[in-house]
């Protein structure tokens, strides 16, 4: 799983190649400038201010020579570009060869860090649209097992850890490798003795950095999920803060909240300890390195054992300024263990597959002809949790409204559900007009449906944007007329802005009438051939009701309508109604009269099944 994780976010990269190929050679011309850097100042140390009369001899003693050790022949022609007649002209000179090579080493400097840091970004751009995409088609059944808090810390903190990572590792994992070959290699070229030393110390640092890096990235699993919930916590309380304060409970959510931060304090210290102890563990490999090599170094320029003072000068020079390297590079495997964490819940998210699929080549459907036919329905919502419908066979004929009735659980809003394919049936076949739904462009079938539920969803927008939801190309008397016909014109024109008031998160601005009567009216400007009313006046009071049921009726004007009853009001109207009793069909009634005024769900149920005694069979088998 670690190897495939770092091979997508490989894979990710490489999409971007052009910029981290401009990036990576900034990165070579600035890590060679920056060991020349360091060579010249060891030259200002050494040769001008303290033996310029000594340098000319070797200079002089160089020239004359046909062969030159690599470290001999660097300090030659280092000699050549500053060495003058006079130490004060030679310092002139290295001051402003300094001045130049660090100047154009900081222009490739920027250029290796913006050229990374737009790859970076892009990437993680690329990340959030790809996982919002994939949300996008994933089924309900995901969002009904996976917690909302879940999926949002994915998209957010995850990604964000993710970034994190990526900007360290790209602003180091680049830069800092080549800077240590570079230093690692003038040191083999002053003195190989010592650089074995300093070779055969630094790679316990590197064995203990990675025993942490793999610990972080556990440490880092737990951190994530532990924010999540968290998250979800949040999210739930401010969307039930009503009910919160309703029932006086403010104390046992805050309760609540607290033991989850406690928690994510813990894991997060945890972390912290094991994050932070890699620096101190570096410097001290540094330390040990640097002594033993103080000691043995020293020690060979005291008894002349062939290691001049000026190599050694420059030896520990570029042997602390290879520690910061290596220091940078513990750092980067820890943030990288981190973001490997986040990004195996990113994939998770991405490599869940859509339980609701087209085939290839879907039908597209036409605007509806003749009948939706339930044919075998069976449907469950998770394997092995038992069956929620069993054996469902109805006809919805156009023209006709179809009233689903029966106790709250017995299926009716799941086969609702199943028409527009927001859930796939485990057995039998949905057919609209002869053609079997799973063959059928999604596109195509819900676009011949308009859906009004019990729970109105508006978006934080103007009413104008609510009733126009994904049709764009209403004009506005078309919007207006809408809301004419869904009885809401009068109310919107009583707001401030009227059609451009701002109705807030959910719709909390207006009242529960208020926003069923603007579902409505995004339903008759969709124009659909089926109507299915999910319990749409279930919630609301007697005077809102008499409202909504007045622009439920403007909506089902002509149409075709599948409704699922609550109160008696919404089914007196209907051509067939089926009662829907344990996840089965009890009872198919054809137009059955109702009269009661205030007869009950339950009342209701009762005189169907009476008559239907009383009649002997009355209006079909089901």
């Amino acid at each position: 799983m670690q190897k495939l994780v770092y091979k997508r976010m490989g894979q990710l990269m490489m999409a971007y190649w052009p910029y981290i190929i401009l990036s990576s050679l900034s990165a070579i011309i600035f890590v060679l400038l920056n060991g020349l850097s360091i060579w010249l100042t060891a030259t200002l140390i050494n040769n001008i201010l303290l033996d310029f009369d000594s340098i000319l001899q070797s200079q002089s003693e160089w020239s004359a020579r046909e062969t030159l050790t690599p470290n001999e022949a660097l300090k030659y022609w280092t000699n050549v570009a500053i060495l003058r007649d006079t130490p004060s002209e030679s310092l002139k000179v290295l001051c402003l060869t300094i001045l130049g090579v660090f100047f154009v080493k900081n222009i490739f400097l920027y250029l290796k860090n913006i050229l990374l840091y737009m790859v970076q970004l892009n990437i993680v751009k690329d990340i959030r649209d790809k996982l919002y995409n994939h949300i996008q088609k994933l089924s309900l059944g995901y969002f009904n097992k996976e917690k909302s808090g879940t999926i949002t810390s994915v998209i957010i903190n995850d990604v964000e850890q993710l970034q994190g990572a990526l900007s360290v590792a790209f602003q180091k994992l680049f830069v800092e490798p080549i800077n240590i070959l570079t230093f690692a290699t003038l040191l083999f070229i002053i003195s190989w003795k010592l650089a074995l030393i300093a070779i055969v110390i630094i790679p316990l640092a590197g064995v203990a950095i990675i025993t942490i890096g793999k610990s972080i990235r556990r440490k880092s699993r737990r951190t994530q999920k532990k924010i999540a919930e968290i998250m979800q916590i949040l999210s739930e309380n401010l969307s039930s803060i009503r009910i919160v304060k309703a029932f006086v409970n403010e104390k046992e959510e805050i309760k609540k909240f607290s033991r989850e931060t406690t928690n994510y304090l813990s894991l997060h210290l945890k972390r912290a300890r094991l994050d932070l102890i890699a620096a101190p563990i570096t410097e001290s490999f540094g330390v040990i390195i640097g002594v033993v090599l103080l000691w043995y170094g020293g020690s060979e320029v005291i008894l002349q054992r062939g290691l001049i003072a000026e190599d050694f000068i420059r030896f520990i020079l570029i042997l602390f300024s290879i520690l910061g390297p290596i220091k940078q590079l513990s750092n980067v495997n820890i943030r990288i263990q981190a973001g490997a964490a986040s990004a195996e819940r990113i994939f998770n998210l991405l490599d869940t597959e859509p339980q609701i699929v087209e085939i290839n080549n879907p039908t597209k459907l036409q605007n509806f002809k003749s009948e939706v036919v339930f044919k075998n329905v069976n449907f469950e919502y998770f394997a092995g949790d038992g069956p929620v419908l069993d054996n469902i066979n109805f006809s919805i004929k156009k023209g006709e409204v179809v009233a689903l009735v029966g106790p709250s659980g017995s299926g009716k809003s799941t086969i609702a559900d199943l028409i527009p394919r927001f859930y796939d049936v485990n057995s039998g076949s949905i057919m609209f007009d002869g053609e079997d739904i799973k063959n059928a462009s999604l596109a195509s079938l819900r676009n011949n449906l308009g859906i009004v539920s019990q729970e109105v969803v508006l978006f934080n927008d103007t009413i104008r944007n609510n009733i126009a939801y994904a049709q764009p190309n209403k004009d506005e008397s078309e919007i207006r007329k809408a809301a004419e016909a869904a009885n809401a014109l009068e109310f919107i024109e009583k707001t401030q802005d009227g059609f451009d008031t701002v109705v807030g998160e959910r719709g909390v601005k207006l009242s529960g009438g208020q926003k069923q009567r603007l579902a409505i009216a995004r339903a008759l400007l969709k124009n659909p051939s089926i109507l299915i009313l999910d319990e749409a006046t279930s919630a609301l009071d007697t005077e809102s009701e008499k409202k909504v049921q007045k622009a439920i009726e403007s909506l089902m004007k002509d149409r075709t309508a599948l409704v699922i009853a609550h109160r008696l009001s919404t089914v007196q109207n209907a051509d067939k109604i089926i009662v829907i009793e344990k996840g089965v069909v009890v009872e198919n009634l054809s137009l059955i009269h109702i009269s009661e005024p205030h007869e009950t769900r339950e009342d209701l149920l009762c005189r169907l099944l009476l008559e239907k005694k009383k009649g002997g069979g009355g209006g079909g088998g089901g």
